[in-house]
């Protein structure tokens, strides 16, 4: 009886499923056919990708959509359509290549789902559209294609679902994006157009929304001729800010002069800065200018004026009031129109308050405050400025083709920078110098610092990124490492196998056999050896 009464429910179900599964079909269909039809008819490729997330949300109950794409000249990843996000958050959906799971999917070309985002570290949300503390949220993304080639990538968020509506769902959006294919290449070629931020100052790197305030003060005081004062950590780029500022001023074509007023012992500062005459003090052979003369209508950029003495501070504040000094050992009042710029990594507010520093001068020079993000504060800057430094000192170098390894953006964005900038920098010329024939950089070209306490090292996705087909993330980095592994070990051995084998602790079977699957050939890495080496 049991057996037999169980038997009839759930041949009823099966029904219904079967029914379901129809309409679900039929649902699908509709949409392939709505979505041709657009795409097909449409004059406006932008229009049209945004009516094609439309369609999807109608018919997916999807809660978010993005088509994001891939410029061809600055390689930049960014948001071109969207679906349930806010021009703001929209704007906010830049990555690069391996960065986050849409940086991933158009690096590796391989779709990805997300059963639960909160339970995934390396779920950006970089748009800030999610509150993953609240929101039960799965996540779909998969790449555009063209020709074989990865134009950008179409995600979605989706409520909470099982791991098989996901697969399915997925397979469904790997269709749609073929449909979307040419559309979104048009719209690929149209991206650099128009800048991806009219207010960036040349010379600066990323977009991120803390440095986008910062390009739009640097244009707003930059035409006039207002005294400004730059605030922020050692190598976050106050004197690249100051020389913009200069750049887009009506003094670009007279003198920018600088001064580390750090740089210099207390006795010469003066001397740098009003200019001496000759017999003023002994060594004093000479009148010379100083940097006030040397700066007359142009921009005079003062860096840690912190670091000045009362003496010197009262000084400068009678030039900035009246734009009047006289030289060390001299009589004569010398008059300059000087636009100041100055630039500091110290709390000035709290050095007033303990009155090592004047008050007066301090209002002098505070007219319009531009505070500079230290890199902790912009993470989504940091891959784009590596990929910049890594280019830059790749052509210096004669080195083409050089490309940061996932493993290695991982720990990037993972470090905390105290350095800043320029400690990015200094880490990717050092990279450069130390890559092997591959042209991959690995953690291992990193300095300790990035691998000790103020770094996380991910070498792979974690159990809640679940990836279509047999090959994880986890494995494809392994790959990529093993690859470079063996291709340094045979560069450092001049092709000798046995040698580099045993520098990997292989055999020279188990060596041969991971060269074959790499396409690697020993020969490549032997000497070339001309008529007359040896004579």
């Amino acid at each position: 009886m049991q057996k037999s009464g169980n038997t009839t429910p759930r041949s009823g179900n099966a029904t219904r499923s079967s029914a379901t599964a129809d309409s679900h079909r039929e649902e699908q269909l509709r949409l392939l056919l709505d979505l041709s039809n657009v795409v097909n008819s449409a004059t406006d490729v932008g229009v049209a990708l945004n009516k094609a997330l439309q369609l999807m949300a109608e018919h997916l109950h999807m809660m978010r959509g993005a088509i994001t794409l891939i410029s061809p000249n600055s390689g930049e990843i960014r948001i071109e359509a969207a679906y349930g996000l806010k021009p703001a958050e929209a704007r906010r959906g830049r990555y690069v290549r391996g960065e986050g799971i849409t940086g991933r999917v158009i690096e590796t070309g391989r779709s990805m789902y997300i059963s639960n985002v909160s339970e995934e570290p390396l779920f950006l949300n970089r748009t800030r559209s999610r509150d993953l503390g609240k929101e039960g949220i799965s996540f779909i993304c998969v790449p555009i294609r063209l020709n074989d080639q990865v134009v950008g990538a179409l995600s979605v968020d989706h409520l909470l679902v099982d791991d098989a509506t996901l697969e399915d769902e997925m397979r469904l959006l790997t269709i749609i994006s073929t449909l979307l294919g040419h559309a979104a290449l048009e719209s690929q070629g149209r991206m650099d157009e128009e800048a991806s931020s009219p207010l960036r100052p040349r010379g600066f790197v990323g977009n991120s929304e803390v440095m986008q305030k910062v390009y739009a003060q640097i244009a707003q005081v930059a035409p006039s001729s207002t005294t400004v004062f730059l605030q922020g950590e050692s190598g976050t780029g106050k004197e690249l800010a100051a020389r913009s500022i200069h750049s887009g001023s009506t003094r670009a074509n007279k003198p920018f002069i600088s001064l580390n007023c750090a740089a210099l012992p207390e006795n010469l500062i003066e001397s740098e800065l009003f200019g001496h005459e000759r017999g003023a003090f002994t060594g004093a052979n000479a009148t010379r200018k100083g940097r006030f003369e040397l700066a007359n209508g142009g921009t005079l950029f003062l860096d840690e004026v912190g670091e000045l003495s009362l003496m010197t501070q009262a000084k400068l504040l009678r030039v900035l009031q009246e734009r009047a000094f006289e030289r060390l050992g001299g009589m004569e009042t010398h008059y300059v129109d000087v636009r100041f710029i100055t630039a500091t990594n110290r709390d000035l507010e709290k050095m007033v308050e303990e009155e090592t520093f004047r008050r007066d001068l301090f209002y002098r020079l505070n007219v319009f405050p531009i505070f500079l993000p230290p890199l902790s504060f912009r993470p989504e800057d940091i891959l784009p400025l590596a990929n910049h430094f890594i280019k830059k000192y790749a052509q210096a170098n004669g080195r083409s083709n050089v490309r940061l390894s996932l493993s290695v953006m991982d720990m990037l964005q993972r470090y905390t920078w105290p350095g800043n900038i320029r400690e990015l920098e200094n880490v990717m010329e050092r990279a450069v110098l130390l890559l092997g024939r591959e042209g991959l950089v690995l953690p291992q070209h990193l300095p300790p610092a990035l691998h000790g306490s103020r770094a996380v090292v991910s070498t792979g996705l974690t159990p809640g990124l679940i990836r279509q087909g047999l090959s994880g993330s986890l494995q494809e980095q392994l790959d990529e490492l093993e690859r470079a592994s063996i291709t340094e070990a045979l560069e450092f051995s001049q092709g000798q196998m046995g040698k580099a084998a045993a520098s990997l602790g292989l055999t020279e079977r188990i060596m041969a056999l991971r060269m074959k699957k790499y396409g690697i050939t020993y020969k490549a890495f032997r000497p070339v050896y001309r008529k007359g080496d040896d004579e």
